[in-house]
């Protein structure tokens, strides 16, 4: 898992599987607007059974994939191509849980 200072983009619209790094990178640079050498990029294919994770670390760019024998992963849809998540939504994600609601209290987060 990536660290929680980490950002993190979800692609929200469905993506081809075969795609590999150009790609993908191609996608983060031309629809998603944003530098492929920081964060974390999160797609998903049409029937919402397979995930890519492209991220760079320092000597070079990684895939992560993750494909499901069953059910699907589950998001909400964005107006524009990408959506935020913080390192705990990746993993409610990956777990399969969707949250209808929820509230965060306040806690302390030390001064960067």
């Amino acid at each position: 898992m990536p660290d929680p200072s980490a950002k993190i983009w979800l692609y929200t619209q469905p993506t081809d599987m075969r795609k590999s790094y150009c790609g993908l990178l191609g996608l983060i640079k031309q629809h998603l607007k944003e530098n492929p050498l920081v964060g974390y990029f999160v797609f998903i294919n049409r029937r919402k059974t397979q995930m890519k994770i492209l991220y760079f670390e320092t000597s070079g760019y990684c895939i992560w994939c993750k494909r499901l024998s069953q059910g699907q992963f589950n998001y909400a849809p964005s107006e524009n191509n990408k959506h935020a998540l913080s390192t705990l939504e990746l993993q409610h994600v990956l777990a399969g849980i969707k949250v209808e609601k929820y509230r965060q209290f306040k806690r302390y987060k030390r001064p960067s």
